[in-house]
C-alpha cells in the first residue's frame, strides 16, 4: 500500500496570496504600529485606539501582526518583538523601514503592473510615460519623494555597509569614494569603522544637502565631503577605493560595463573597486531575493537587471583590472572586489 503523501497547493496558495502577509506589515509600518509600542505594551483598546483603528477591523488586524510574528500578545496586551522593536521603530537609528515606507508608498502599486512590464520590457513606475527620461529624474525632481528614497536607499542597505566596513582590507588604503551614494551610509560606516581614512560621497547635486546632514549628524563633516556629479558625463574621483552599492543593477549591459571602466580609469594604481547588490548564484536558483530585485528593476528602470558574482568579474576583468572575487556580505547581499 502506497502511503507517501501526494502534492498538495499549500506552496502555490502560500505564495499565491503573499501580498496579504504583505500588505498587512507594510501598512502597520505605515500606521506607526512599532514605533507607538516601543514606549511600552499597550492594551488592546488603548492601542486600536491610539493608532485610529475601526472597531470592524482593529483585533484582526493586531492579531494578524502577532500570527506572523510581528507582535506579541499576552492577557490581552500587545508588544513589539525584539526584531520590529529594534528595526522598525521610527526614533531608533537602526531603523530599516525607510525602504518599507517606500515599497508602500511606490513598489506596491507598481508591481501591480509586472505582466504588463514582463510582455513590453518597459518600465511601469513614475518615467511609465517619459520617454527617454532617466530612472530617477521624476524621483529627484521632488524634494519629498528624493528624501524618502534616499533614506529607503540606506535602510535596505545598512547591514551590508556595515559589513563592507569591516571585510575589505581598508588598512591599506588612505582615500575611497562612493559612487551614487545617496544619504551616504556606506561612507559613513566605512569612516566610522576605518577612522584612518578620508572618504567622497559622488552622487548628483540634489542629493548633497542630505549627505552632508547625515554625514554631520555621525560627526564626520570632517572627513567626508560631498562631490556633485553625474557618473554618465563626468570623470569619478581619483582616489585608492570606489564603492558602488545598488548601483550597477539600475543599469543596461552596456552602461555596466561603462561604469567599470571609468572605475578602472579613475583608481590609483593598487586600487580596488568595490561592488554589491543582491548578486545573484551562478546557478541563478538559489538567491530569491536577487532574482526578484532584477525583475524590480525591470518594474523601475528601463534597462537595469540584477547579474552573477561570475558575470561581475568577467566585466571587470574585461575592463583591466588583474583579479576579482565574490564575498557574501549579509542576507542576499553580496560583493565583488576588483584590483587595478
Amino acid at each position: 500500500m502506497n502511503t507517501q503523501a501526494g502534492p498538495t497547493p499549500d506552496h502555490i496558495m502560500q505564495v499565491g496570496l503573499s501580498f496579504w502577509a504583505s500588505k498587512a506589515l507594510l501598512s502597520a509600518v505605515e500606521m506607526g504600529v512599532f514605533t507607538e509600542l516601543a514606549n511600552g505594551p499597550e492594551s488592546f483598546d488603548n492601542l486600536a485606539g491610539r493608532l485610529g483603528l475601526h472597531h470592524r477591523s482593529a483585533r484582526d488586524f493586531l492579531d494578524t501582526l502577532v500570527a506572523l510574528g510581528f507582535l506579541q500578545r499576552s492577557n490581552g496586551t500587545y508588544s513589539n518583538t525584539r526584531e520590529t522593536d529594534l528595526f522598525l521603530d521610527r526614533r531608533k537609528p537602526s531603523y530599516l523601514g525607510g525602504i518599507l515606507e517606500m515599497a508602500n508608498a511606490r513598489l506596491f502599486g507598481f508591481w501591480n503592473h509586472l505582466t504588463e512590464a514582463l510582455r513590453t520590457g518597459r518600465p511601469q513606475n513614475e518615467a511609465k510615460d517619459a520617454s527617454g527620461e532617466s530612472p530617477f529624474e521624476a524621483l529627484y525632481a521632488e524634494p519629498a519623494r528624493l528624501k524618502e528614497f534616499l533614506a529607503a536607499m540606506s535602510g535596505i542597505s545598512h547591514g551590508a555597509n556595515m559589513a563592507i566596513a569591516q571585510k575589505v582590507s581598508w588598512a591599506k588604503y588612505k582615500t575611497f569614494a562612493d559612487v551614487g551614494t545617496a544619504q551616504g551610509d556606506l561612507a559613513v560606516q566605512i569612516a566610522l569603522a576605518n577612522p584612518h581614512l578620508k572618504g567622497i560621497g559622488f552622487d548628483l547635486a540634489q542629493v548633497g544637502p542630505t549627505f552632508e546632514e547625515y554625514a554631520q549628524s555621525k560627526g564626520l563633516n570632517g572627513r567626508l565631503s560631498f562631490q556633485p556629479g553625474d557618473f554618465f558625463t563626468e570623470p569619478l574621483p581619483k582616489v585608492d577605493v570606489l564603492t558602488m552599492g545598488h548601483i550597477l543593477h539600475d543599469w543596461n549591459l552596456d552602461e555596466k560595463k561603462m561604469l567599470i571602466g571609468k572605475a578602472y580609469e579613475a583608481l590609483n594604481p593598487g586600487g580596488a573597486l568595490v561592488v554589491y547588490d543582491a548578486i545573484i548564484d551562478d546557478d541563478r536558483s538559489k538567491n530569491t531575493f536577487g532574482l526578484l530585485m532584477s525583475l524590480n528593476m525591470l518594474v523601475e528602470t528601463p534597462g537595469g537587471y540584477d547579474y552573477t558574482g561570475g558575470e561581475c568579474i568577467g566585466w571587470m576583468k574585461a575592463a583591466g583590472f588583474r583579479d576579482a572575487y565574490v564575498e557574501h556580505l549579509v542576507g542576499p547581499d553580496s560583493m565583488v572586489v576588483g584590483f587595478k
